[in-house]
């Protein structure tokens, strides 16, 4: 029997703001762009970008995956995130109803505006989010050069 995903109406709903999201994010100048949709990729998990005047930090809804199933890495200012979701081993003799649930490989990547301490970069993983901590690095100051005068 083939398994197919089962779309309520609130699920349209859902499509229909992601779809228009991802549209703006498309078209926008943001700095803060980056992929939002890898080809590679089977779904695409939650994530939210937070920025203060010291840090950004990054969260990533990912449940039911652990640390061993993500890569982290910064490379070129870009924050990129990949890992996969392994469906539970099915019984033969089960007949599902309803598949909601996400499966697969996914890869969210951000590009942050300003540069990064990457050697401060910190990463924890707690309660199915994934969050990531990004110190922002301090810029060169520019410095006064006193001109002497002669005669």
């Amino acid at each position: 029997m083939k398994l197919e995903r089962w779309i309520p109406a609130r699920d349209l709903f859902r499509a229909h703001d992601e779809m228009g999201r991802l549209i703006d994010q498309f078209f926008s100048n943001d700095v803060m762009g980056g992929s939002a949709w890898d080809a590679s990729s089977d779904w695409l998990p939650g994530m939210d970008v937070q920025e203060d005047e010291n840090q950004f930090t990054v969260y990533l809804e990912l449940p039911g995956l652990t640390k061993k199933d993500v890569n982290i890495t910064f490379t070129n200012n870009t924050l990129s995130i990949k890992g996969e979701k392994k469906r539970e081993s099915e019984e033969k003799k089960a007949n599902y109803h309803r598949v909601e649930r996400n499966y697969g490989k996914f890869k969210r990547s951000v590009t942050m505006p300003t540069r990064i301490q990457d050697g401060k970069i910190d990463a924890r993983f707690k309660d199915g989010v994934l969050t990531i901590t990004l110190p922002k690095a301090e810029e060169v100051k520019p410095k006064a050069i006193e001109v002497k005068v002669e005669g």
